[in-house]
């Protein structure tokens, strides 16, 4: 029975591994990443760090050795939580969901599938830490004259992981637990995740998130969480590490992780066996919110476009899963919220940019893939006697509606927030309004131009039907490049950027190019043109796609 837990282990962590190469744009992003994120601590790492093995070797005062001591072992401790962190997030969104649960969970003991799914997230995440560990030890080494970095390091990642891992498990167990399966939990759990990531995100921007690291590093620089540092610190030329301290840390991490194993057993055993919540409807049922907005909108609207409009309300509003990717550019606000805590107003550059990405989130809700996003029910809507128009139509008037009254309270907020004048404001409203109401109809063209029909993974268990990337990209080009347009005609810059350009390549290898102030105007005005009218055709487009398609 030995053998079982390592064959789990090693089918889980395949299993991941094929899920990700499988999907090109996600092993992009990943190795994206990586290159980034390690590539960059590694080259400089590997200058750095043979440097401070010399220094080391060569000698240090008392105080420096101090100060080594407190860092790396308020570090490790601080990592370790980290890694906690992170396991406790791929337990709740991965792990915690075994693939062919009847099969798995039946033929061998609770024991053995906990032990190999917990070697699987370790195999998973020393993937990702032991290469660059080793190449840091190494280059440390080099320059200290000692190899015992070379064999403490890896061993001191190899203790951490098996330490954090078992009990970001145990953690993701019961958060999942109690968010699929405690029913008052489990029907507020969308309001949960939600509050959860506005709260972590915004501990980011507003610098919260870094004082509580801050204290946690130095209260911990003691604790049993920062004793590995000791075991780190045996490989430092003359720095003073406790023995003691260290051997504690192997006895430590063998205790820990035998009671995290067992508790993560009992835990998984309470999980995996458990029925999820069911709990009645509210009383007032999604079909009595679609009646009151199909009658809301009765006025000048046929039926079949208000069964459209109300219908892809109710589907997103019943799986917003689907609605994702519209998320993401907020990712990047962080910086802006950042800037915001610090001067305590709203900058003129980040209204419009805020005000940009409404506009943008307005076509990206409903209408960039009209044709995908009916699903399995495509062939008996394209079949049935509903009209391209009309189809169309209720997505355009569903994306307005929802995205219409957020544009226009939204950015009236960002201008008067904003040292923009109340001119300047109005225009920002009336732009941003007017924009919100536009590019549901731009999106419908390009939705139907770039189609995508199947589903995509947006986590590890869960899938939704996507915009495909090529119609993603051109609906947010058009958006910017319109966008640009306008600002430097109403900002008067083209005589800026035609001496800004003319002074770039100046300096630049090859011939002197120059740009002229007229060129530049036409251009913008051409790129402004073209994008207003660019919803209009695009959802005369739309229309032609939806009553032409054919079932292949």
């Amino acid at each position: 029975m030995s053998r079982v837990p390592l064959l789990v282990a090693t089918m889980e962590f395949r299993r991941t591994v094929r899920a990700v190469s499988n999907e090109r744009s996600k092993l992009f992003m990943m190795g994206l990443l990586a290159a980034v994120m390690f590539g960059s601590i590694i080259v400089a790492g590997g200058y750095l760090l043979p440097m401070l093995g010399e220094q080391f070797a060569e000698g240090i005062t008392q105080s420096q050795a101090t100060t080594a001591t407190e860092l790396v072992t308020g570090g490790v401790a601080v990592a370790w939580l980290f890694l906690v962190f992170m396991a406790g997030i791929r337990a709740f969104t991965a792990a915690a969901t075994v693939d062919k649960p009847a099969f798995l969970l039946t033929s061998t003991p609770l024991r053995n599938v906990v032990i190999g799914v917990v070697g699987a997230e370790i195999l998973l995440f020393g993937s990702w830490l032991l290469p660059p560990a080793v190449v840091l030890s190494v280059a440390f080494a080099s320059g200290a004259g000692t190899l015992l970095p070379v064999v403490l390091v890896p061993l001191v990642v190899v203790i951490a992981l098996c330490t954090a891992v078992p009990v970001g498990f145990v953690v993701g167990v019961w958060v999942r637990h109690l968010v699929t399966v405690y029913e008052p939990i489990a029907r507020y759990r969308m309001v949960i995740f939600i509050a959860f990531w506005v709260l972590y995100f915004g501990a980011i921007a507003t610098g919260r998130f870094n004082l509580v690291i801050d204290q946690l590093f130095y209260a911990l620089q003691d604790s049993p969480l920062g004793w590995p540092g000791h075991l780190l610190l045996l490989g430092v030329p003359n720095v003073a590490a406790s023995s003691p301290t260290a051997f504690g840390a192997l006895l430590g991490a063998a205790g820990l992780t035998t009671v995290a194993v067992v508790v993560g057993i009992a835990s998984a055993r309470r999980h995996w066996f458990a029925d999820p919540a069911r709990f009645e409807e509210p009383e007032e049922s999604a079909t009595d919110s679609a009646d009151r907005l199909s009658r809301l909108l009765s006025y000048g609207l046929s039926r079949p476009v208000r069964t459209v409009a109300t219908t892809a309300i109710r589907r997103t509003k019943r799986a917003p899963i689907r609605l994702v990717y519209v998320g993401y550019p907020l990712l990047g606000s962080i910086a802006f919220v950042q800037e915001i805590a610090r001067t305590g107003a709203v900058p003129t550059h980040v209204a419009v940019i805020l005000s940009l990405y409404v506009v943008w989130a307005a076509g990206a809700l409903f209408t960039l893939n009209p044709l995908g996003d009916l699903g399995r029910a495509l062939p008996a809507v394209v079949a049935s006697p509903l009209a391209g128009r009309q189809a169309i139509t209720g997505l355009v008037v569903a994306g307005a509606l929802v995205a219409g009254p957020v544009a226009l309270l939204g950015s009236l907020t960002l201008g008067l927030l904003s040292p923009l004048s109340l001119e300047h404001t109005a225009v920002l409203v009336v732009a941003t309004t007017v924009g919100a109401i536009a590019t549901p109809a731009l999106a419908t063209g390009v939705g139907a131009a770039f189609p995508r029909y199947g589903s995509v993974k947006v986590t590890n268990n869960r899938e939704a039907v996507m915009p495909s990337k090529t119609a993603f990209i051109v609906y947010s080009a058009a958006i910017i490049l319109t966008a640009i347009a306008a600002a430097v005609l109403y900002a008067d810059a083209p005589g800026l950027i035609a001496d800004l350009f003319t002074a770039v390549t100046a300096w630049t290898p090859g011939p002197e190019l120059a740009v002229s102030a007229r060129g530049i105007t036409i251009s913008a005005w051409t790129v402004l043109v073209v994008g207003l009218l660019a919803p209009p055709v695009s959802y005369l487009f739309a229309i032609e796609e939806f009553d032409w398609y054919t079932l292949e």
